[in-house]
C-alpha cells in the first residue's frame, strides 16, 4: 500500500505539472505559431480529468487513471490536427495568390505600398484579415516597419519570404520586385502541391496509428469489463509498477508513429523574437 501511495502521489504531482505548462502556454498565444492549432489547456483539461476519473472508478488503479488521462489530454496532438493541415496548406496557396496579385499590380506601374493597399481588398479570405491590417498600418507607419509586423501577425515561413523582398524593395534594395514575386508565388504554389502530396502518402500511416491505438483501447477496456481475473495481476504493487512501463513504452510508441506522419514546416525566420527591440532583424 506504501508503494501503491507513493505513485499515486507521483501521477498527481505530475498531472498538476502537466495542467500549470499548458496553463502557462495559453497564457501567452502571440508567441504561439499559428499553424499549430492544438487545442487549449481549458478545453482538453475537463476530457482529461474526466477520462481519468472514470478508468479510476472502474479499475481502482491508479496507473490507469493517470494513464488514460494523459492520452486524454495529448490526444487532439497525437490523433487530431487535420484542421489545422488543411488550414496551413490553404494559407500558402493564399499567399502564392496574394504575391501574384502584388506581381501584376506593380507590373501595371504603381508603387509598392499603392499595389498593398489596392489588393487587400481582393485578397485571399484565408489571409486577408492580415493583409487588411497591413494596409490600415501604412497609413500610420513606414512600409518597412508595418511589414514587419505583418510577417508576425502571418506566422507562415513562405510569408516571411515575401515580406522580406517587400522590405528590401521598399527600402531600395531589391532590384526586378516583378520577377521576384513571380518566383516566389511559384515557389509558394509548389510547396502547397507538395504538401498535398505528403498528406496523401501519410494519410495512411495516421490510419494504422488510430487503428492500433483503438485495438488496444478495446482489447483493454474489454478485459476490464467481462474478465477481470485475467488482469487481477496488476491490482498489487508490482502489477502497478509494470503497467506504467507498459503505459510509457504504449505512449512513446503511439507519439513515435504519430511524429512519423506530421509535416516538418521550413524554419521561420521573421519570428517575433527578430522584430522585438534589441532583436535581429
Amino acid at each position: 500500500m506504501t508503494l501503491l501511495a507513493a505513485l499515486l502521489g507521483v501521477g498527481v504531482a505530475a498531472g498538476v505539472l502537466m495542467i500549470v505548462s499548458g496553463l502557462r502556454l495559453s497564457a501567452e498565444p502571440a508567441r504561439l505559431p499559428r499553424l499549430r492549432m492544438h487545442s487549449g489547456a481549458s478545453e482538453r483539461l475537463g476530457p482529461a480529468v474526466g477520462a481519468a476519473v472514470v478508468v479510476g472508478a472502474l479499475t481502482r488503479w491508479p496507473i490507469a487513471a493517470i494513464a488514460v488521462g494523459v492520452g486524454a489530454w495529448y490526444w487532439p496532438e497525437l490523433f487530431g490536427g487535420r484542421a489545422a493541415r488543411e488550414r496551413a496548406t490553404t494559407r500558402t496557396e493564399a499567399i502564392a495568390a496574394w504575391t501574384e496579385m502584388l506581381r501584376d499590380t506593380i507590373s501595371g506601374a504603381h508603387g509598392l505600398e499603392e499595389a498593398v493597399l489596392t489588393t487587400a481588398a481582393v485578397a485571399p479570405a484565408a489571409i486577408r484579415t492580415e493583409v487588411s491590417a497591413l494596409a490600415v498600418r501604412l497609413e500610420q507607419e513606414p512600409l518597412d516597419v508595418a511589414l514587419r509586423t505583418f510577417a508576425v501577425e502571418l506566422a507562415h515561413p513562405t510569408g516571411d519570404l515575401v515580406v522580406a523582398a517587400l522590405t528590401l524593395a521598399a527600402r531600395g534594395s531589391a532590384g526586378e520586385l516583378v520577377e521576384l514575386l513571380g518566383t516566389l508565388a511559384v515557389a509558394a504554389r509548389d510547396e502547397a502541391a507538395m504538401r498535398l502530396r505528403v498528406e496523401a502518402a501519410r494519410a495512411r500511416l495516421r490510419t494504422a496509428v488510430r487503428v492500433i491505438a483503438a485495438s488496444t483501447a478495446t482489447t483493454a477496456v474489454g478485459l476490464i469489463l467481462l474478465n477481470r481475473s485475467y488482469l487481477a495481476v496488476y491490482a498489487t504493487p508490482t502489477g502497478q509498477v509494470v503497467l506504467a512501463f507498459v503505459a510509457i513504452a504504449w505512449g512513446m510508441a503511439l507519439r513515435w508513429l504519430a511524429g512519423m506522419s506530421e509535416y516538418i514546416a521550413p524554419e521561420r525566420f521573421l519570428t517575433l523574437d527578430s522584430v522585438e527591440p534589441g532583436g535581429s532583424q
